[in-house]
């Protein structure tokens, strides 16, 4: 049986969780609408005058104009101000999604991070101003709270289920909180400082308007519901907005997607009624104007955009918000694109509408309608399961999904002229279809497998369904004749012979996700992919790619095999050498495809020695950088030997030409012929540094692996004394070297006399550049505001000296008037990063102790 990971471990704990929350909340709605039937719901909403809707989406918007607010102050109180039109956009976006999907720190803080991040805002400061977001919430949602208890208390003391005294006592102290918080806020005029983060504290009159806009938010949303309420609820508005207060909290703590189940369970239990049935079609009807309404227009919002994306802009606040939108659209169809599969399948647990399911029993056979109720619920389960397909951004998902969203149209219309939900599917569709290039990779759809956290939202919305077909139902009497009724008017039986196919297909799915083949990681690569490794070398300006002939890395290829990765796992990294090798087209898809296989395998995805050139790609990966270090680039085209910089240079030279040295290159042939020669000189060398080979970045003694390359060699009396094999660049203009090893008999400062004469070498040879390798830990900077990451860096480098020579190396190198360029480590960073550096140390040493002990 496969190890489970830590990581998995925990999905699994709280996928767990969520669906018991899930389950009490249904089983909570359950006993409450044992004796009901669905028109009971649906009938005292007819009763509702447009004046009263009207009312309920005026105070929806209202609740979302108070919400934009929340982002302008806490930007205010970040110091990081921003025009309130852009702000406006980006945050009716974000909360629209957080209040569909629920977890709003991680689905609207990631359209944040990506939205602010275009306006220049630090990943810091989008903490921040989340911090500060849920914060405001907190205040609004305790004020009304604490003022609920102390205005009623006696409303609030039967509702509760508490002592009169002990409501005002909670409202009293709940009142004093917030009291503290305002004066401690108001008086202190320094930053909090948390570790390495300093959080701003609000003026006085922003704390004033945290208190302003959070109230007025809660209390325009809790209005759009109270507007609702059926006269069957006997409670005044301040004693109800407590209740809404408790709920909507309950429901933002479940984890449950946009707290359904929990939301309505918490009102249910808490508001007093005779009648539960109106008040429910009230919630339903909520739910409809506040949270899936705006949810269709930031689609439509993201649709727009997406329209106009091939247009100059026209103003710039377009083109920024263009631009900051752009890698949440495939997150977002998908989200709507489940959202369909959803509709489908509660489609296909109610009855149809009478007058419609006559006028179809005129036109067509019962054979069609019946078929396409079956598709329906069927098509509703395959929408839930490509939706994971479109957040990877998979082409053939996008395919697919067009495909099935038009079967469904067809389908909702032929099993009973539903076209509010076919209009759905439609608009669905068109944005989808206008988002052709977000969806870009070419993996297939068998590595789109569900995490379990996915399967159990599909699971969550097929229970759902189920539950809702049972209460539509709950007159009718089960019996084993009702699955083979069939008929114009047997609703119940259609529902469940729907919800079956529902359940087999989303099992049979789920137990392939959980129990199918598991992705092993790659062998050794073999001769055939070496040599096709060896000929994407022929295109880039790095040497470093060389390495991958040593043979001892994974190779990940593109599917033209003109691109790779190379990559070895230690511990849970799985750690990239270098940038993506080969045809640049290549480079972006092969990253994505590396990344998912870490994530496949639960690990964390890592590239070492990345350039800058790259880091673009790396940052949309969703890695954080830090700095490893420089790199010395001596330019051959300017170098020489004269005047007083290179005297120490010259000294090496003539020093070496007395000891009776001669240098030369020799070619691959003469390499595999001398090989015993270079073989005992490298011996001889571990031998004396008393250490073992490295791996990794660096090469080791193999004989097919030196024999791919020239080498350069210091002899005496035609006896080979030291050497170094070469590595060059596709493009031809960078040379450098990997082993470098001396013999017992060679003379001290050999290895000076050799790189002398290699430099003058590969200037006459047309070479640009002679890479000398990197220098760790140098270049991090010294400022007091520098990343945590460099500050860490130089208690190393200060620490660490007597272990490792930083600052000799870096002097040694200096010596050849080198250009420095610097090289990155891109990984998940945060607190993950102290234990990819110790994956990244090991493998390089060949494990933890030899880190330690050379």
């Amino acid at each position: 049986m496969p190890r489970i990971e830590p990581a998995q471990r925990r999905a699994l704990l709280a996928a767990l969780l969520t669906l018991c929350v899930f389950i009490a909340a249904l089983w909570v709605l359950d006993d409450s609408l044992r004796h009901l039937h669905l028109r009971d719901i649906w009938t005292p909403l007819r009763t509702l005058t447009t004046a009263e809707i009207a009312a309920a989406i005026g105070w929806t918007a209202a609740s979302y104009f108070a919400l934009t607010l929340y982002d302008r102050l806490s930007l205010d109180i970040a110091g990081r101000p921003l025009p309130y039109p852009r702000v406006a956009t980006i945050s009716f976006i974000a909360c629209a999604l957080a209040h569909s999907l629920g977890l709003s720190s991680v689905s609207g803080g990631s359209v944040r991070l990506r939205a602010y991040s275009a306006e220049g805002l630090s990943a810091a400061d989008i903490a921040v101003v989340q911090g500060l977001f849920s914060l405001t919430f907190l205040i609004g949602a305790g004020t009304l709270l604490s003022g609920s208890l102390l205005i009623e208390p006696a409303d609030a003391a039967r509702l509760l289920h508490i002592p009169a005294p002990l409501a005002q006592g909670l409202g009293a102290l709940l009142a004093l909180a917030l009291v503290g918080y305002a004066l401690a806020a108001s008086l202190r005029d320094q930053p909090l400082r948390l570790r390495h983060w300093q959080i701003p504290t609000p003026r006085p009159t922003q704390v004033l308007s945290q208190f302003a806009v959070s109230t007025l938010d809660i209390a325009c949303s809790a209005a759009a519901l109270y507007v609702l309420l059926p006269g069957s609820v006997e409670i005044g508005y301040p004693a109800f907005l407590g209740i809404y207060v408790i709920a909507i909290t309950l429901g933002a703590i479940s984890n449950v997607p946009g707290g359904l189940g929990v939301f309505e369970s918490a009102l249910m239990l808490l508001l007093p009624t005779t009648n539960p049935a109106p008040m429910l079609g009230a919630i339903l009807l909520f739910r409809l104007v506040y949270y899936i309404g705006p949810f269709i227009i930031a689609l439509l919002l993201l649709g727009w955009r997406e329209m106009h994306a091939v247009r100059k802009p026209l103003m710039r606040a377009t083109s920024l918000l263009r631009r900051s939108l752009e890698s949440v659209v495939p997150q977002a169809l998908a989200i709507a694109v489940f959202a369909a599969g959803a509709v489908l399948l509660f489609s296909g647990s109610l009855p149809a509408i009478g007058q419609r399911i006559d006028w179809l029993a005129e036109a067509l056979p019962l054979g069609v309608i019946e078929a396409s109720h079956l598709a329906g619920s069927a098509l509703g389960v395959g929408l839930l399961i490509l939706a994971r397909g479109l957040y990877r951004r998979l082409e053939a998902a996008w395919w697919l999904t067009l495909l099935l969203l038009g079967a469904g149209i067809a389908a909702s219309l032929l099993k009973g002229v539903d076209f509010e939900e076919a209009i759905l599917l439609a608009i669905i569709m068109a944005v989808l279809a206008l988002s052709h290039e977000r969806f870009y990779r070419k993996a297939p759809l068998t590595e789109a497998k569900l995490s379990p956290l996915w399967l159990l939202n599909v699971a969550l919305v097929i229970a759902a369904a189920i539950w809702l077909g049972f209460v539509a139902f709950r007159k009718v009497e089960y019996a084993h004749q009702l699955w083979w009724q069939f008929a114009f008017d047997a609703n119940a039986p259609r529902m469940l012979r729907a919800s079956l196919v529902a359940v087999v297909i989303a099992s049979a799915y789920g137990l392939w996700s959980l129990l199918g083949s598991v992705h092993t990681e790659p062998e050794a690569p073999g001769d055939e992919d070496l040599q096709a490794a060896r000929a994407c070398l022929g295109s880039g300006s790095d040497s470093l790619p060389n390495l991958v002939l040593l043979g001892d890395k994974q190779i990940l290829f593109s599917e033209q095999r003109d691109a790779f990765i190379m990559y070895r796992r230690s511990g849970r990294s799985w750690i990239a050498l270098g940038d993506p090798v080969g045809n640049p087209a290549r480079h972006a898809e092969l990253a994505w495809r590396f990344r998912e296989l870490c994530d496949e395998h639960g690990g964390w995805c890592v590239f070492y020695q990345a350039t800058a050139e790259k880091l673009p790609l790396y940052l949309d990966l969703g890695l954080s950088l830090s700095k490893l270090g420089e790199e010395a680039r001596v330019p051959l085209k300017a170098f020489s030997l004269e005047g007083k910089p290179r005297a120490e240079l010259r000294t090496a030279q003539r020093k070496g030409q007395r000891e009776g040295l001669s240098f030369s290159v020799i070619g691959t042939d003469e390499v595999v012929t001398r090989m015993d020669e270079l073989e005992k000189i490298s011996s001889a060398w571990l031998s004396h540094k008393s250490t073992a080979e490295k791996s990794f970045s660096v090469g080791r003694f193999d004989r097919r692996y030196l024999a791919n390359f020239p080498c350069a060699v210091a002899q005496r009396d035609g006896h080979i004394v030291a050497f170094a094999n070469l590595w060059k660049s596709g493009d031809g203009a960078e040379l450098s070297v990997d082993l470098m090893r001396y013999g017992a008999d060679a003379p001290k400062g050999v290895m000076d006399y050799l790189f002398v004469e290699l430099l003058l070498w590969g200037q006459q040879n047309g070479y640009s550049w002679f890479n000398l390798g990197m220098a760790p830990l140098s270049g991090l900077e010294h400022h007091p505001l520098a990343p945590l990451w460099h500050r860490m860096g130089l208690l190393v480098h200060r620490y660490g000296e007597s272990f490792y020579n930083f600052d000799g190396l870096r002097r040694y190198k200096e010596k050849y008037l080198p250009v420095w360029r610097p090289r990155y480590l891109a990984s998940p960073g945060g607190l993950a990063l102290p234990r990819v550096m110790l994956d990244t140390g090991a493998l390089i040493a060949g494990g933890v102790k030899e880190m330690v002990w050379k």
